[in-house]
């Protein structure tokens, strides 16, 4: 979820650590691994700018969105919240231990440092203040991407458990962002958009509502106009993903013009995760901690 182009196969513990270049590898998620695979948080500033690398392989040359000048110099997809964030990154090992080696990245910004920031990267297309008014630790997530060749079952798998032991970890209850729906043409869009709406809107005590000059309504087709089966089958699999595991999407869709994307905003509850996948992670990290 943040912006979320989201080509892919798809609590508060006051321990920010705002360059995330001192950082305790992996401690926070323990070991996770698929064969060549792992998935870990970034420790130095060469991971983080690996992971801006990949996203700007992904963002902008494959799926041609608009780079500033000094993206394009740097070959890197960058932005004051990448210094505050914790950057959860899959690495194949079969392709050693560079920058290429990194295959699929999510952007993890827990409430303190987005405190630290001045606000949430939702905050620039949603009106979050219910999500923010939320008592217990909140995670927004963002920048989500897979290399092409790793959208696939096992990176996506690896990235959803590197997010479960992250959010277990932290004790977060609630996780949001904005994901994208592909294209500016709400027209082509309008069965998602009113699927979405018509099937998973928040409950009002959570609602985020898009900014008023950038809300675009999502209820745009009766239900009888849509075969909403299709329609779910067709969604992007991390929305799909979100969905799975109860999410809501918020009011008002927000076209973004530079990643020639439409974004909803997703709110996932925590407890609303299935016993056993908390249980299954408990159990990793609790063998990964020795505790």
């Amino acid at each position: 979820m943040g912006h979320n182009p989201n080509p892919s196969d798809g609590g508060q513990t006051n321990r920010v650590r705002p360059t995330r270049v001192a950082g305790d590898t992996g401690k926070d998620i323990g070991e996770l691994r698929n064969g060549t695979l792992e998935v870990r948080l970034s420790a130095t500033q060469a991971d983080i700018e690996a992971a801006q690398a990949l996203r700007y392989r992904v963002f902008y040359d494959e799926m041609h969105a608009k780079p500033t000048p000094e993206m394009a110099a740097a070959g890197r997809d960058f932005d004051s919240f990448d210094a505050v964030a914790d950057h959860l990154m899959v690495i194949d090992h079969a392709l050693g231990d560079g920058p290429e080696a990194v295959v699929g990245t999510y952007r993890l910004i827990q409430r303190e440092a987005a405190n630290r920031h001045g606000g949430f990267y939702t905050a620039d297309e949603y009106d979050i203040a219910r999500i923010v008014a939320w008592p217990g630790p909140i995670l927004e997530l963002g920048r989500s991407c897979t290399d092409a060749r790793y959208r696939n079952r096992p990176t996506m798998q690896l990235l959803w458990k590197g997010i479960a032991a992250y959010v277990f970890h932290h004790g977060i209850e609630l996780m949001f962002g904005c994901a994208s729906l592909p294209g500016n043409d709400v027209d082509v869009l309008a069965p998602a958009l009113s699927y979405l709406h018509q099937n998973h809107l928040a409950p009002p005590e959570l609602r985020p509502v898009a900014l008023p000059d950038l809300y675009t309504d999502m209820n745009r087709l009766p239900a009888d106009q849509y075969d909403a089966k299709r329609v779910l089958a067709g969604l992007p699999p991390l929305i799909k993903g979100y969905l799975r595991l109860g999410g809501y999407v918020g009011d008002g869709a927000v076209i973004d013009r530079q990643f020639n994307t439409t974004d909803v905003c997703v709110i996932v509850k925590t407890d609303q995760v299935t016993e056993s996948y908390y249980q299954h992670y408990a159990r990793s990290t609790r063998d990964a901690w020795g505790e």
